[in-house]
């Protein structure tokens, strides 16, 4: 069967992993790109390229490569804006999205101990234990565990909205965000549900109270078009590695006046401004915010990732794998004994379909597929509260990308009957 969005077989030539067999000679299917994304030539060539030719410090150096490896990250840092865009200036390159929303967390921490001591912060990151930092049910750990965190150490009290029975935002619940509410980071596109979410709604309520609102993106930007304002966030975090790109780079987006009134996370060079034997003072965002060597080689590959997809079209990708989302609903909700996790239709739905099968491990259903070259996620996919919520203790999850077509969605569905038949619960 062909996909008609994109010319899939033409694509698939520019990422070499996937000429590669598996399990003594099967071709690779690869439905695992919510966990990472393949790696096209465009990338690996232009981190290649770095490395053999502008490789140095950069922000330090006057001699030549500094110079080009100084512009080659700054231009990066544009490239990457505009992808979604924004200012190249309001991009805070991470080692990661977990970094960028701990990084979010603990400028809230950091904010609240320097104003029990007497320090001036911004009012609106100070927490007492009458504050409340509301998150959704559907959460990756990365969006959870930080806030748990930070609650933990100043006392204020984390809540959720939950969830309804087809993987929905219970947004009858929105009455959690009030005017206690100091942060609100919710995930735009879940990781196990591949439930689009209605941030600018959350948002929204989120400002009228007067919270901060944090987005994680990690799971929508590399499929679907993404413009920051249109959000109505005040931080945003998303991963080069799930776009594409190099693993070992984040982001993080922030209002420029909300980045320039966090505190730094983590400290030491090139975030400085003076540094003296009694203090420091320290450089504006981004540079306040990027403390050390920087990720150059990542950032330049990423670049060339955001140009890739640029090139075949954001648009195109989110049609073709809206595609196959489709068919591969229709083909697990018409097997008997699988069940979907998360919202059976389309509407407002990612590309990430969890499922589990009756009598069967997820574990169990991953082993017989990976033996016939189909590679999946099994497990609570860094969301062990959302599996909780609906009675599972794990499930199997297929996730495409511009390179897979309706064949790769097939074989996953070939590979579930046979795992059916291998352990007899059909």
């Amino acid at each position: 069967m062909m996909s008609t969005a994109l010319d899939v077989s033409r694509l698939r030539k520019d990422f070499p992993i996937l000429e590669r067999t598996v399990r003594g000679g099967r071709a690779l299917v690869y439905l695992d790109s919510a966990a990472t994304s393949q790696k096209p030539y465009a990338v690996l060539d232009a981190e290649r390229a770095y490395y053999e030719t502008s490789n140095a410090a950069v922000h330090r150096g006057a001699h030549q490569l500094a110079e080009e490896a100084t512009d080659a990250y700054e231009s990066a840092r544009a490239a990457i804006a505009g992808f979604v865009g924004a200012r190249a200036e309001d991009i805070v390159f991470t080692k990661n999205a977990t970094e960028s929303l701990n990084l979010a967390a603990y400028a809230f921490s950091n904010a609240t101990a320097k104003a029990a001591q007497g320090g001036v912060v911004d009012p609106r990151l100070v927490l007492t234990p009458e504050s409340s930092v509301v998150v959704t049910e559907m959460e990756h750990h990365a969006n959870l565990i930080p806030w748990q965190e930070l609650c933990a150490k100043t006392g204020a009290q984390l809540r959720w909205i939950g969830l309804t029975e087809d993987g929905r935002l219970d947004m009858d619940q929105l009455s959690v965000i009030d005017d206690t509410t100091a942060a609100v980071s919710i995930v735009h596109q879940s990781n196990i549900l591949g439930t689009i979410n209605p941030v600018r709604s959350i948002m929204d309520r989120a400002r009228e109270v007067g919270a901060l609102g944090i987005v994680d993106a990690c799971q929508s930007i590399p499929h679907m078009r993404v413009n920051v304002e249109d959000l109505g966030a005040d931080l945003l975090t998303w991963s080069g590695h799930k776009m594409l790109g190099p693993t070992g780079i984040g982001l993080l987006w922030g209002r420029s006046d909300v980045l320039n009134s966090l505190p730094p996370f983590l400290t030491g060079g090139s975030m400085i401004k003076s540094v003296t034997m009694e203090g420091s003072t320290f450089a504006p965002a981004p540079q306040l915010f990027e403390a050390g060597v920087p990720m150059v080689a990542q950032a330049v590959g990423l670049e060339a990732a955001v140009r890739y997809l640029d090139g075949v079209g954001i648009e195109a990708i989110e049609q073709h794998e809206h595609e196959l989302t489709a068919h591969a609903l229709a083909t697990l909700t018409q097997m008997p004994g699988v069940r979907v996790i998360g919202p059976e239709s389309t509407v407002d739905r990612g590309s990430a379909i969890s499922f589990v099968v009756d009598g069967l491990h997820p574990h169990d259903v991953g082993q017989v597929l990976d033996d016939r070259g189909v590679a999946v996620r099994v497990g609570h996919h860094c969301a062990w509260p959302t599996c909780r919520r609906y009675g599972v203790p794990a499930t199997t999850r297929l996730s495409t990308y511009l390179y897979n077509d309706l064949d790769d969605i097939d074989a996953a569905a070939a590979g579930v009957r046979a795992a059916q038949e291998f352990f007899g619960v059909v």
